[in-house]
C-alpha cells in the first residue's frame, strides 16, 4: 500500500507523526512524507522518503499577533488561524495533485490542521486519516475558519463542508480528551516522544541520587522568562538542593551560561532526559508537554498564547501540573513566583502521582504499529 503523510509544516506535527510513518514503513508499506522547505532537514533525519511540496513556512500563512505582541481575541484567533490554514491548503493542493499523478497514494494521512489532506483525498477518491498530534487542539474553532476560507474549493468538489476523515487518530489520553470534534471513527494512539538526536552523555539518562532534578525549557520560539528572572528561579531551586537543567537554543545558552555556572544548559535530548526529571518548568508547548506527560513528569506551565493555555488548563485541571501567569501577579518577580510554584509541586506528592497516572494511561494506548494495522483495511472498506 502507498501512504502519503502530509504535515502542516511545524516541528510539533513532524515529531508527532514520525513514529506512525516509521511504523508504516516497517510494516512493509511504501510511504512518502510531504512537508515544506524549512522542515526538510528535520524530516529527512527521520530516515523515510521525504518530499518538499512548499517553499514557505507555515508562519507565512498565519495571522499576526495583536497590538504590542498580545494575542487576538481567542475566538477571532482560531477563526483567522483557520483562514490562514485554508490559504495554505489551496496553495499547496496543485503541487500535491501533481505529486499524486506520479505517485498515486492508496491512503492519505494528514496532521490535524492539514486541510489539504482532506481536499486531496476527496479529489483522488481515496480514504484519509486525520491525525491529532497532541492534547487540547481547538479543532472545532479552527475548522470553522478553515471551512469559511475553503468554501470555493469545497463547492468545486460538491461538498457543503469540510470532508470528514475515515479515521481520527488521537494521541490525547482519554482522561484529557474533549468532547468528540468529528463524526469520524476515533482511534487512540500512544504518543512516542521524538526529537533530534546527538551523541548522549551518561548524565542525560541517569537520575541524580538524593536530589530532585528540574528541567527548564521554553522551546525554540518563545522566551519564557528574562535572564534575571531565570537566574532568580535557578537560585531558588538550587537553594532547595535541586539539580537544574536548562534546554535552550545556542544563543540563549550563551547569554545565560555566564551567570549560571552550576547549571547544565544548552541542547538536551528531551526524550532521554525527561524520565530522569522530577519537574519540568515549561511554556506548555505541545511537544514538550506531551513528552513530559508520556514520561510521568509533573509540570509548571507558563503558557503564552491561546493554544498553550488550553494545554495548561487541561493538565492543571487533571492535577498533573500547575499554571502560573506572572501578569496576574504584578509587583512579584516572575522568577520568584515560578520558584515558589516549583517548590510546591516538588513538596506535594499528588502532582507526581497524577502525572504518573497519566503516563500509565498513555502507555496502555495502541502503539503506532497497532494503528498501522487499522490503516491497512481502510482502502478495502472505501
Amino acid at each position: 500500500m502507498k501512504i502519503l503523510f502530509l504535515i502542516t509544516g511545524s516541528h510539533v506535527t513532524l515529531s508527532a507523526v514520525a513514529p506512525l510513518v516509521t511504523a508504516a514503513q516497517n510494516a512493509g508499506h511504501q510511504v512518502l512524507l510531504a512537508t515544506n522547505e524549512p522542515l526538510m532537514p528535520a524530516a529527512e533525519a527521520i530516515g523515510v522518503p521525504t518530499v518538499c511540496v512548499m517553499a514557505e513556512p507555515i508562519r507565512h500563512f498565519m495571522p499576526a499577533a495583536g497590538p504590542e505582541g498580545h494575542d487576538l481575541d481567542p475566538q477571532n484567533e482560531l477563526t483567522t488561524t483557520g483562514h490562514g490554514l485554508a490559504t495554505l491548503a489551496t496553495t499547496v493542493l496543485p503541487t500535491l495533485l501533481e505529486l499524486a499523478a506520479h505517485w498515486p497514494p492508496d491512503l492519505v494521512v494528514g496532521s490535524s490542521m492539514s486541510y489539504a489532506a482532506g481536499l486531496l483525498a476527496a479529489r483522488l477518491k481515496v480514504p484519509w486519516v486525520r491525525h491529532a498530534e497532541y492534547l487540547a487542539i481547538p479543532v472545532a474553532g479552527i475548522d470553522r475558519g478553515a471551512a469559511e476560507g475553503l468554501r470555493p474549493a469545497l463547492e468545486g468538489l460538491g461538498l457543503t463542508g469540510l470532508p470528514e476523515p475515515d479515521l481520527y487518530v488521537d494521541v490525547c489520553p482519554p482522561s484529557l480528551s474533549p468532547p468528540a470534534v468529528t463524526a469520524a471513527r476515533p482511534l487512540p494512539m500512544r504518543y512516542i516522544p521524538r526529537n533530534p538526536q546527538r551523541r548522549l552523555e551518561s548524565w542525560m539518562y541517569t537520575r541524580p541520587v538524593g536530589r530532585p532534578r528540574v528541567l527548564i525549557t521554553s522551546g525554540t520560539h518563545f522566551r519564557m522568562l528574562p535572564g534575571d528572572a531565570v537566574r532568580r528561579l535557578v537560585a531558588g531551586l538550587a537553594g532547595e538542593g535541586a539539580e537544574v537543567l536548562i534546554a535552550a537554543p545556542e544563543d540563549a545558552a550563551r547569554e545565560l551560561a555566564g551567570g549560571l555556572p552550576d547549571v547544565r544548559i544548552g541542547w538536551l535530548p528531551l526524550d532521554a532526559v525527561a524520565p530522569t526529571c522530577d519537574l519540568a518548568v515549561t511554556h506548555g508547548g505541545a511537544t514538550t508537554a506531551m513528552t513530559m506527560m508520556a514520561c510521568g513528569v509533573p509540570q509548571l506551565l507558563m503558557p503564552p498564547n491561546t493554544h498553550t493555555r488550553l494545554i495548561a488548563r487541561a493538565l492543571s485541571d487533571y492535577g498533573a501540573a500547575r499554571t502560573v501567569m506572572p501578569d496576574e501577579h504584578p509587583g512579584r518577580d516572575p522568577g520568584d513566583l515560578v520558584a515558589d510554584g516549583s517548590r510546591d509541586i516538588l513538596a506535594t506528592p499528588g502532582f507526581a502521582q497524577r502525572a504518573r497516572a497519566l503516563a500509565g494511561e498513555m502507555a496502555g494506548l495502541p502503539s503506532p504499529a497497532d494503528v498501522v494495522r487499522t490503516l491497512e483495511v481502510l482502502p478495502q472498506q472505501a
